[in-house]
């Protein structure tokens, strides 16, 4: 009888997913989508971003940045611009850019709308769903304007939205009868003008538990 001695199994293959790179197609299943919304130069040139609720927001942008690649997700940028509007928005003044401090990674998609929400005037659905993205997460400037606009849009269209409040900022908004072109200091000491806290405040009412989950860096992020 012929006796044969058992071989020692081949190693395993390592089983645990290789990571993949920032804007790449992740074939593990839907993914979620950071979508950093108009932190951009264009509205440190203005004299009222000095009332800004967060002048300084790209520093927290940044960190909700750094989570979302490390939790492999998709990092979308997107800047507003008015083509030959002769204002901060203008692309031919330079200011349409990012924040210092701001800077895609290889792969990562950077858009121009025309719009206030991320969608209408960009193909960011189409590379949300060229990704499988089924959940998108918004930061950025203004808290009530583009990043709220974006996340209603964001909610309709199906994606399951959440909105990180302290990774925007806005600045005063003026009574709608109020004169326009007013100074700052006059705008601010009318008392029917809506301070930044104010706005932030109505954005989170308007949205959470409706279009969107809204919380703060610490509580997603866990820092």
């Amino acid at each position: 009888m012929t006796t044969t001695t058992p071989q020692p199994a081949p190693d395993a293959p390592d089983a645990s997913p290789a990571p993949h790179a920032p804007g790449t197609p992740d074939a593990s299943g839907p993914r979620t989508a950071l979508l950093v919304i108009d932190v951009q130069e264009s509205f440190r040139q203005r004299e009222s971003w000095r009332a800004a609720s967060d002048p300084e927001v790209a520093t927290a942008v940044a960190a909700l940045v750094a989570h979302a690649r490390d939790s492999g997700h998709l990092v979308v940028w997107v800047l507003h611009a008015e083509p030959g509007s002769g204002t901060v928005f203008d692309p031919a003044l330079g200011h349409v850019r990012l924040m210092d401090g701001l800077e895609p990674a290889e792969g990562e998609p950077l858009l121009t709308k025309t719009s206030h929400n991320a969608f209408t005037t960009t193909n960011l659905q189409q590379i949300l769903t060229a990704h499988g993205v089924r959940a998108v997460i918004t930061c950025g400037v203004r808290t009530e304007q583009c990043v709220e606009t974006t996340s209603r849009l964001a909610s309709d269209l199906g994606y399951e939205a959440t909105v990180v409040l302290d990774a925007c900022a806005t600045e005063p908004i003026a009574h709608p009868d109020a004169p326009a072109g007013r100074p700052l200091a006059e705008v601010l000491a009318d008392p029917r003008t809506l301070q930044p806290a104010e706005v932030i405040e109505r954005t989170r009412y308007a949205l959470a538990g409706r279009f969107a989950t809204v919380t703060t860096l610490r509580e997603l992020t866990g820092r």
